[in-house]
């Protein structure tokens, strides 16, 4: 379905920007870790509609509140954004130089998904390869266009039902498109394939009562079960692994033909992170003071046992998920915290609250990382640079007053905000785009 041209859309850009750059292919970037091959992004910017703004190369305004995340592909930004609250869902393609929208595309959908007031639809992120761009619109079907806009496939997986809407992102994997269509009663991770959304298997991952409770949940009456996690791809043991928590467990598959190759028991039943993975380590947390497993993949069966860590609740609550670098993982809580935790022994190193100029520190969104710097964004629209080091140290706080539940994308000097308001361009004045 084709949808007009934006006729609201207000741009305001700075200076001529060139066309040539690094990726971010995914909210997780380009080596889905959070992670950018790339230095020398801004530390300091700030913006305001009545003054001066500091290293705002363009904002752009959005029609309605969004918690998907912008990726980039060369002179391109995608971003999935829901109209008349769900009843279209649609797929945006911007200019990164100007934020001129260059084609909106999307899908209808007459039934009424049930989601949380702070999650509106279409809260998974896209993906792209450089030739297509596919988005998941939950019991509104998985998408896949060309990067000329024109709808490549239209993948019907069922309806998608849970109190609190979606949240995982598609994932593209050679030539498989990877979706955990959840949570709700009919969750599955499916793998589609790339040039026709053809499904090519299908694993059902039922929510089951955990075999032992936890803390703030009294079951599946209370919508309290389910994953929210977009599956990782990682090489372990010689082999490809999609590493997926679910409800209870963490689970990894063979991308082959789905066959589970190991678990992990201890998860707790609401998962909002996404598992990470890095220095031989996969870190799994769950949500809503849920439990943390750290183990080494790459086994078969049930490897339970083989936890090099495992907290069965977690003092605080988290969204985001982890970056492993240099022994330590660190993340940041809902609640405002921002962590620094040992990779083996799961010990804390250091827990800082962080400001917020808006009254509202929470962070739904996961920490980036540019060399030794991380950036973190609130709710309050503050996105904190933090030195990646067993020492704390904060090096800035940059503030845009608007709500913000997602996750930067940094390429080739840039950093793109989206808030619930709008998408920003963040550069310094004399970066060479």
């Amino acid at each position: 379905m084709r949808f007009a041209k934006w006729s609201g859309l207000a741009a305001l850009w700075v200076g001529a920007i060139s066309l040539s750059g690094a990726n971010w292919p995914s909210w997780r970037g380009p080596s889905d870790n959070q992670v950018s091959p790339e230095t020398g992004f801004p530390t300091e910017w700030s913006w305001s509609a009545k003054g001066p703004s500091k290293n705002i190369r363009w904002r752009v305004e959005l029609p309605e509140p969004g918690n998907s995340s912008p990726i980039v592909w060369g002179d391109r930004l995608f971003v999935t954004q829901a109209l008349e609250d769900g009843a279209k869902r649609t797929l945006m393609c911007l200019d990164r130089s100007t934020g001129r929208l260059l084609w909106r595309e999307g899908v209808e959908f007459a039934g009424k998904d049930t989601r949380h007031e702070t999650n509106p639809h279409c809260a998974a992120s896209p993906v792209t390869d450089g030739k297509i761009v596919v988005a998941s619109f939950a019991s509104a079907g998985v998408a896949a266009y060309g990067m000329d806009g024109k709808r490549r496939w239209l993948a019907d997986l069922g309806p998608q039902k849970h109190t609190w809407g979606q949240g995982s992102s598609p994932v593209i994997h050679g030539d498989l498109v990877l979706v955990y269509h959840g949570p709700g009663p009919h969750s599955a991770l499916h793998a589609l394939d790339r040039e026709t959304g053809a499904v090519k298997w299908k694993v059902a991952l039922p929510e089951e009562q955990p075999a032992e409770r936890f803390d703030g949940f009294s079951g599946k009456s209370d919508g309290m079960m389910g994953s929210f996690s977009t599956p990782l791809v990682i090489d372990a043991a010689g082999r490809t692994e999609v590493v997926l928590p679910v409800a209870n467990r963490l689970q990894a598959f063979s991308p082959k033909d789905g066959r589970r190759l190991w678990w992990v028991d201890g998860m707790n039943p609401l998962v909002y992170t996404s598992a990470s993975f890095g220095e031989g380590k996969v870190v799994a947390m769950g949500g809503f003071f849920g439990s943390s497993i750290f183990v080494t993949p790459g086994g078969e069966g049930d490897v339970t046992g083989r936890r090099s860590f495992y907290e069965k609740r977690a003092k605080k609550h988290r969204i985001g998920s982890p970056i492993l670098l240099g022994g330590h993982a660190y993340l940041s809580s809902t609640d405002g915290f921002a962590q620094c935790v040992n990779l083996q022994s799961g010990e804390m190193v250091w827990e800082e609250r962080l400001p917020a100029t808006g009254g509202d520190g929470a962070t739904w969104a996961s920490m980036v990382l540019s060399g030794d710097r991380l950036y973190v964004v609130n709710r309050s629209g503050d996105t904190h640079v933090l030195k990646a080091s067993p020492k704390f140290e904060r090096l800035g706080s940059n503030p845009v007053g608007e709500l913000s539940n997602s996750t930067l994308a940094l390429s080739d000097g840039q950093i793109f905000l989206r808030t619930h308001q709008a998408l920003y361009c963040v550069a310094e004045a004399g970066a060479a785009r």
